[in-house]
């Protein structure tokens, strides 16, 4: 696992939003812990993170819920990791030594760079929508029916 689950949940939970809501179209949080196979009341405390990063927006109210609009589903999914986990996964020791560094490296300092180095590329690269493109088209899926 390279991520926290509630980090996988809220990329999981964006994308999800990206390929269902806009223009006018809003999903509650039920509908979204659904289907990206969450508890709603964490899938709800991690909107909520989402929604104070402006990396998704929310209408309160009766007929409310959650959506992405241009922007956000413009916006790399790097901003989601760095928003849920912090950067600590694009700097930190392989390991998870504090003392590692270039100087005095750990055994997998070297290789874990050039992986760290990857992933970053990868998640700078990848925007919300792009992703959401292929849970649209059915060549990719959240959750096993």
């Amino acid at each position: 696992m390279m991520f926290s689950k509630a980090c996988e949940y809220a990329i999981r939970a964006a994308i999800f939003l990206s390929a269902n809501s806009g223009d006018g179209v809003l999903v509650g949080i039920s509908d979204i812990s659904s289907e990206i196979g969450a508890p709603k009341h964490f899938t709800a405390k991690i909107l909520q993170v989402l929604t104070r990063k402006r990396l998704v927006s929310s209408q309160k109210g009766v007929n409310g819920g959650f959506y992405l609009d241009a922007v956000q589903k413009g916006r790399p999914v790097i901003d989601i990791v760095i928003a849920i986990d912090g950067d600590n996964i694009f700097k930190g020791c392989g390991l998870g030594l504090r003392e590692c560094s270039e100087k005095e490296p750990c055994p997998l300092h070297h290789k874990f760079l050039a992986v760290r180095s990857g992933l970053t590329q990868l998640l700078t690269e990848s925007t919300i929508g792009s992703l959401a493109h292929s849970l649209e088209s059915g060549s990719s899926f959240l959750k096993k029916s």
